[in-house]
């Protein structure tokens, strides 16, 4: 097929090895950000924060963090150009929502008499909420559209990635408590250029299951 949806798809792959010495431009950095900004998210939740890591003093510290396990995922930490921290609220309660109520409000989607009936769709995240209020396992989900989501974005800008659920979720909440807030990060993502001599998964062909194995039109 020739669309330029699967050439992206068919082109990306996780990449091995980075070239430290490739950084991503400016310009496709604005539009990376921007891709991650509007990301969707349940009731358009945004229940997200990205931290991204790009001086050497970062990634030093994004580095530390593989000290007791997943090290094997340790070398992009240095190599590759840039590491988005993708991190999610692990309590995400009314007064967070009311944040997107009111940017609807100020933004002309909802009128300010609509603002108390937009609070509806909230039931959404109060059903996936334990008796404390928290709705850690929704909130996840959310931060997954957004990677998926960056993933086809860089794979467009012909920039490689390597999605990273190999960290230490409790070290990299301490190494970068400050920048997170509070929030969690389970999942990074690498991206940058791949060192074509050492990057093996750049050549190999892709591998996925048929259509008829996992699709039913009905």
């Amino acid at each position: 097929m020739s669309h330029p949806i699967i050439k992206d798809l068919e082109s990306r792959h996780t990449a091995k090895h980075y070239d430290a010495s490739k950084v991503i431009s400016k310009e496709d950095l604005e539009v990376i950000y921007e891709a991650l900004r509007l990301s969707p998210s349940s009731i358009n939740s945004q229940p997200w924060k990205f931290i991204v890591i790009e001086s050497d003093a970062a990634k030093q510290r994004f580095y530390d963090t593989f000290a007791n396990k997943y090290e094997f995922n340790k070398k992009h930490a240095k190599t590759a150009s840039h590491i988005i921290l993708f991190a999610h609220k692990t309590h995400y309660g009314r007064e967070d929502f009311s944040k997107i109520v009111d940017i609807n409000v100020d933004i002309g989607r909802i009128t300010e008499e609509e603002r108390d009936k937009a609070f509806g769709s909230f039931a959404f995240a109060e059903m996936n909420a334990d008796e404390q209020g928290c709705n850690v396992a929704w909130t996840k989900a959310q931060v997954y559209i957004a990677l998926g989501n960056i993933m086809h974005v860089l794979a467009r800008l012909q920039i490689d990635s390597t999605p990273l659920e190999g960290i230490d979720q409790e070290l990299v909440g301490k190494l970068f408590e400050t920048e997170l807030e509070g929030y969690q990060c389970d999942v990074a993502l690498a991206m940058g250029y791949n060192d074509k001599d050492l990057d093996f998964n750049a050549g190999l062909p892709k591998s996925r299951l048929p259509k008829e194995s996992i699709i039913t039109v009905l």
